[in-house]
């Protein structure tokens, strides 16, 4: 047995470890950190940052942000990040990544040690998936998300760690972002010190050719869009989104009642040479696009539905987000049960204002809305999985192949759950007598006076607190039976509620035209089963549909349609005629190297998702996407 004397001596030892392994203290530092960000080798795939970091002596954690907001999982890219050195007063140190966390780095900072220099490069990848983690430079532009070029300091909330940021891009390049700059001098641009919170909010798109153009829309917050293209005779018909977009901003501000950002900036890329998706943020969006979208206006309507949903974001996900997807820091795996609010309400909210605001027609609202029902209805995959489940695993199944994704289910909480909410919203008309709406819901779960970048949290209760609030219902019930349901039949109650029934014609609607035009291949899954692109590759299927049944697999390739070389038009024709003559179509695939031959045998010819008018019901389709602003 040890001695008194012994037992407080090895005390005081081990307390003394416990304070020098301590991370850096959660109070705020003494100055802020700085970080400057060189882009100018950005065409060239690499980005240089250099930052210096009030720092104490003793043992220190940096952390690499790894859950990115808006990505739903730790889709950080590390393993982009290279070059990494670290110094005080001149004197590289050693460092040491965690076994156990590959996004976190320990140092020991030497005695007297007050600021520490760190040097890092990111490589920016050819790749086009992965979101930000993706492709996002060319030579002639470049989309800056921060949290790719840092390093922070283990405990010290995003929120209250201060950075100041400069930023140094190609000569004569131009850049929009929401970030408030304090001085733009030739080759650097200085912004002003901002949280980490908020520096991470607020990506940078630039670019040699870039045009800011601000919307017409009224009194409130300005907005702008800012347009960066790979070339400068693309800019032309930028100035014709002043009004389109304008009436996007005027109907989202009659929808929710209020602002809460100083200003609002969509960063609008358009290139083939980059990812495309779009991702929000507090007082701006990251959308990118291929490049001719400005073409036509069926492009800008596609993309329409893309800035509303990441408009309608910044009240939805961004000012109030579920408690279980708010952290202190970067490190925190996030809660996503809820995501069907986040993303699903987005998603029904943002078709809507798509409408109102004439991005949309209303038979574009429709054709939409009746693809998202149809392949929902089908979808094999409900047999094991719910709806709910798809949220949980929301960091595995973004990024999942297309393949078999009728059999995995992917992420349905963004569809399906739009198809809730137009039942919710359904039945506040139908209870209201047509008094209430949804749009009552959103400006009392939304609006708010205040401006800033803030979060409010929510719990499930607080959302079926408001909707009885708005009309007295068994919510809670509502939503739970539909997330947790198993089997066959999408949500249908809304559609069908709301004076339209689901049907196939063999004729496509013009916005599916439209879309295999884009994609260059054929979508037959309401016929034969399958989605193949120009090649013939077989990208997808309907599990123990008709192809399945005949034994085609994803990745076989399509090579001959009743004995002639597979094109797209070749096997619609063979589709089109087993509707006259039900003799099914024979086709040849190739995989591996081996060869097979395939009778499908089915039902008919064509089929394509429409809504049709059902008369004896109010057409509350027709209410919902009515213009509300002035």
């Amino acid at each position: 047995m040890l001695s008194l004397r012994a037992c407080r001596a090895g005390l005081f030892f081990w307390s003394l470890i416990f304070l020098l392994r301590a991370p850096l203290s959660a109070q705020t530092l003494a100055n802020p950190v700085e970080i400057t960000v060189d882009a100018r080798r950005a065409p060239s795939g690499i980005i240089e940052t250099t930052m210096y970091m009030p720092v104490r002596p003793g043992p220190l954690t940096l952390h690499y942000p790894k859950w990115i907001p808006g990505e739903h999982g730790p889709t950080g890219p590390v393993r982009d990040l290279v070059g990494l050195k670290m110094r005080v007063d001149g004197k590289e140190l050693e460092w040491e990544r965690n076994a156990s966390d590959m996004f976190s780095f320990q140092v020991v900072v030497p005695p007297g040690g007050s600021r520490m220099e760190i040097s890092l490069q990111y490589l920016v990848p050819s790749r086009e998936g992965g979101f930000t983690s993706g492709r996002s430079a060319t030579r002639n532009l470049v989309i800056l998300s921060w949290n790719q070029f840092l390093l922070y300091p283990a405990g010290h909330p995003a929120a209250d760690l201060m950075l100041s940021a400069r930023l140094r891009l190609p000569q004569d390049w131009r850049f929009g972002t929401a970030l408030p700059v304090a001085r733009n001098s030739p080759g650097t641009i200085e912004f002003e010190t901002v949280s980490l919170e908020t520096l991470v909010d607020s990506p940078v798109l630039a670019g040699a050719y870039l045009r800011t153009v601000g919307l017409d829309t009224g009194p409130g917050p300005a907005h702008y869009i800012e347009v960066a293209v790979e070339n400068e005779a693309l800019l032309e018909g930028s100035e014709n989104l002043t009004l389109e977009y304008g009436w996007l901003v005027k109907e989202a501000g009659a929808l929710f009642g209020t602002h809460h950002y100083e200003d609002y900036r969509f960063l609008l890329t358009l290139s083939d040479h980059v990812a495309h998706f779009g991702l929000e943020h507090h007082a701006s969006s990251d959308n990118r696009v291929s490049e001719r979208s400005l073409d036509n206006f069926k492009s800008r309507s596609s993309f329409g539905g893309l800035l509303a949903h990441e408009l309608v974001h910044s009240w939805n996900g961004k000012f109030r987000r579920p408690a279980g997807m708010t952290a202190p820091d970067y490190q925190t795996t996030l809660e996503t049960g809820l995501l069907w609010v986040y993303e699903g309400l987005t998603d029904y909210l943002g078709s809507v204002l798509a409408a109102r605001s004439g991005l949309w027609s209303s038979q574009d609202f429709r054709d939409d809305l009746a693809a998202t029902a149809a392949y929902l209805d089908i979808r094999k995959g409900r047999s094991w999985r719910s709806l709910a489940d798809t949220a949980v695993s929301a960091q595995v199944l973004f990024g999942a192949p297309a393949a078999w994704s009728d059999w995995r289910r992917g992420t349905d909480f963004y569809d399906e759950s739009s198809l809730i909410w137009l039942e919710a919203d359904v039945i506040i008309r139908q209870q209201s007598e047509g008094e209430l709406s949804l749009d009552d819901f959103c400006q009392r779960f939304y609006g708010s006076s205040q401006n800033g970048n803030r979060v409010v949290p929510y719990t499930l209760d607080d959302l079926v607190d408001t909707l009885n609030s708005v009309v007295p219902h068994d919510w809670k019930s509502f939503f739970e039976e539909r997330l947790g349901r198993k089997g066959a039949g999408a949500p249908l109650g809304g559609v069908e509620g709301s004076g339209w029934k689901l049907v196939y014609r063999d004729e496509p609607s013009e916005r599916f035209r439209a879309n295999q035009k884009v994609s260059g291949g054929i979508d037959a899954r309401y016929s034969i089963g399958l989605v193949a692109d120009r090649s013939g590759a077989v990208r997808d299927m309907l599990y123990d549909g008709p192809a399945a049944r005949a034994g085609i697999v994803p990745g076989m390739k399509l090579v001959a349609v009743n004995g002639l070389n597979y094109s797209p038009e070749r096997l619609r024709e063979a589709i089109q005629a087993n509707g006259r003559a039900s003799e099914g179509v024979e086709l040849q695939t190739e995989r591996q190297g081996y060869h097979q031959s395939h009778r499908i045998q089915f039902q008919g010819g064509e089929r394509f998702p429409h809504l049709e008018r059902d008369p004896s019901r109010p057409d509350l389709l027709g209410e919902i996407i009515l213009r509300k602003s002035k």
